[in-house]
């Protein structure tokens, strides 16, 4: 991860840790798949087993696995479609839409000792402003704006960004999205 999106995710995890220092978080409850609350994509899934991006899951570490019908095209415009998806559910705090595409980076945050993806972006939703939220919704991204580095890696800038609230590095940030197996998520 970049430094600026480590200190991000730093930052989010700290708040989340001071906020619930010794709370129920922190036990052994929910460590096991419960079968009976299966995900909500369970049934489109193609290949893999069943595993569900949700507090339910204990780790918080979303499955590679595409929730579509079929593979994602691997394309820029793909990627923009995959990011918008992101924003929106930042927006509406889905919290498992939001940690099935930033998986990956927030794998890696948590390897680093940041904690799972559903513990740490519950404080990055408290970040948020409700103006920007709100903004996150119906945001779009400008293509234009958006960098290709090789056919399956495509940096999507702030600047892309196109909403009714205005972001910065500081309070959204640039990602880097790659396209892993069938569709593409935020590596960085």
């Amino acid at each position: 991860m970049r430094a600026r999106t480590r200190v991000n995710v730093a930052v989010s995890a700290g708040v989340m840790l001071a906020a619930c220092a010794c709370g129920p978080e922190k036990t052994n409850e929910g460590t096991d798949p419960k079968p009976s609350e299966p995900s909500v994509s369970a049934s489109t899934r193609t290949e893999g087993p069943p595993a569900t991006p949700s507090a339910s899951a204990g780790t918080g570490t979303p499955s590679v696995v595409p929730t579509g019908d079929g593979p994602a095209p691997r394309t820029k415009e793909g990627a923009i479609k995959r990011y918008e998806q992101y924003l929106h559910a930042l927006g509406r705090e889905d919290i498992d839409a939001v940690c099935e595409v930033a998986g990956p980076a927030a794998k890696q945050a948590e390897d680093q000792g940041f904690g799972p993806c559903t513990s740490t972006y519950v404080a990055v939703f408290r970040m948020i402003s409700p103006a920007q939220k709100k903004a996150l919704r119906t945001a779009t991204v400008d293509p234009g704006r958006v960098v290709v580095r090789t056919p399956g890696k495509v940096e999507m800038p702030v600047a892309a960004v196109r909403s009714s609230a205005t972001f910065s590095e500081s309070d959204l940030g640039s990602y880097t999205l790659e396209y892993l197996k069938t569709d593409w998520y935020i590596t960085d």
